[in-house]
């Protein structure tokens, strides 16, 4: 992670939208962690993104473990494709 004070990251967001494809910039205030920049090198990636933290995707998904370990899942073998 690389930390860069706001100022900088005003001055040339481009740039560093392009360094965060690689890795994440901790921007700081005052030398304080005031947020992260994330970027994208697909649109795939903004994808698997969103859907990490979608609130509701996490809870759908956690719900289907539950059911799982409590044997209530159906295994891919058993799945009928016509």
């Amino acid at each position: 992670m690389k930390r860069v004070a706001l100022s900088e990251v005003k001055d040339d967001l481009s740039r560093y939208l392009r360094l965060a494809e690689s890795e994440e910039i901790i921007i700081t205030r005052h030398g304080r962690p005031a947020g992260v920049l994330i970027g994208f090198e697909t649109e795939e990636d903004w994808f698997d993104y969103r859907l990490e933290h979608d609130a509701r995707f996490l809870q759908r998904v956690a719900a289907a473990r539950e059911r799982l370990q409590e044997g209530l899942g159906v295994r891919l073998e058993e799945i009928e494709i016509e």
